[in-house]
């Protein structure tokens, strides 16, 4: 399969790039910055500013899907409009370029714990408030969304660098609320992330849905 991947250099970028390329996909690899990106096997490496989506749209046409792990930066202050403004311009350009299929990796913070979002919630962290309320509007966006065959992904409530499970190929899906282990914590290593997404890419059981993903 031929596959765009935005913000390919990030955290879970990297992991994602990975294992597509591990499993055979053709991957162009879009970044801001892209001295970071080695040359390999079945690898495209594209500069681009997604923000300009005519430029965009002519880097993602001829690929079978738009696979989204954008993120301003978690220490960006603008981080909440940049990620709804970069997201929609990503939208646009899949779009416009004639790709029908396209997976945004998003946050945890819209899952439903109860009758609350996760984001609503007493203890939830304020230094990630910002994002995870950009991730939070910009799905409430993608709903609406009729042309694409879309699919956001929320990952486990931990996801981060320092969880140390490392690459297990074991998961367990849910859609609306977050999937708890048997201790009662959402966690996933960010090399399960990415298996979890390739799977979704070349199985797609989430279409213009929801999912996240833990052990």
């Amino acid at each position: 399969m031929k596959i765009a991947l935005i913000g390919a250099t990030g955290f879970v970028g990297t992991q994602v790039l990975n294992e597509l390329l591990n499993r055979g996909h053709e991957v162009t690899a879009v970044a801001r910055n892209t001295s970071k990106l080695e040359a390999k096997s079945n690898l495209t490496v594209r500069q681009a500013d997604i923000f300009d989506i005519d430029a965009t749209a002519s880097v993602l046409a001829g690929n079978d899907l738009v696979l989204s792990a954008y993120n301003p930066g978690w220490t960006n202050p603008n981080i909440e409009q940049e990620f709804i403004k970069g997201s929609e311009a990503i939208q646009a350009a899949t779009k416009k370029a004639g790709v029908k299929r396209f997976i945004v990796v998003g946050g945890a913070g819209s899952l439903y714990v109860g009758d609350q979002q996760l984001i609503d919630t007493p203890n939830f962290p304020k230094e990630y408030y910002n994002g995870a309320n950009g991730a939070r509007k910009y799905l409430d966006i993608l709903k609406g969304e009729s042309t694409l065959d879309w699919t956001f992904f929320s990952p486990a409530i931990e996801m981060h660098q320092g969880i140390t499970t490392g690459r297990t190929g074991k998961y367990r899906t849910g859609t609306e609320n977050p999937v708890f282990d048997e201790n009662g914590r959402s966690i996933l290593s960010v090399e399960d992330l990415a298996i979890v997404l390739a799977d979704e890419v070349e199985q797609p059981k989430f279409i213009k849905a929801r999912f996240t993903a833990a052990y």
